[in-house]
């Protein structure tokens, strides 16, 4: 976050949240009130990090027997939620699948998605370069390969 100002909006004052992308630049505003509806949520604490940690490290997950098109829909409504656990998932649900058989070109997509949201938030929330946090998802998944 940027700022916490007040806008005019339709006639009324209203209170919003300027909000910088990190990946473009791009300066957005969002009216407090609609910050739980669009998704906003503060940064996850060092005790979410370690269960995200925990997540990606996790193997106990059901056997694939969906075909890629209903996967592509279940993985894209968790990455929709916003949610860090469930993005957590979905990176890891796709990066173990992607070491047993050849992803869809969506599912490769979807993977990038999420490994690109995961790293920023991780990499924001434990105050380390990005790379830094990309090589140890490299590594968890690389001992899963193993």
């Amino acid at each position: 976050m940027v700022a916490l100002e007040q806008r005019d909006i339709g006639g009324s004052q209203t209170n919003v949240y300027i909000l910088k992308i990190v990946d473009t630049g791009l300066k957005i505003m969002v009216p407090t009130v609609n910050a739980g509806s669009v998704g906003l949520r503060e940064l996850i604490t060092s005790k979410q990090v370690k269960e995200v940690y925990a997540i990606l490290k996790s193997r106990d997950i059901p056997r694939d027997t969906q075909t890629w098109n209903r996967r592509y829909r279940e993985y894209m409504e968790k990455i929709k939620t916003g949610s860090v656990f469930e993005i957590a998932e979905v990176l890891r649900d796709l990066s173990v699948l992607r070491a047993t058989k050849d992803l869809s070109f969506g599912e490769r997509k979807m993977l990038e998605t999420a490994r690109g949201l995961m790293v920023k938030e991780l990499a924001i929330a434990k105050g380390v370069p990005e790379d830094k946090i990309s090589a140890e998802i490299d590594a968890i998944f690389s001992q899963a390969a193993a």
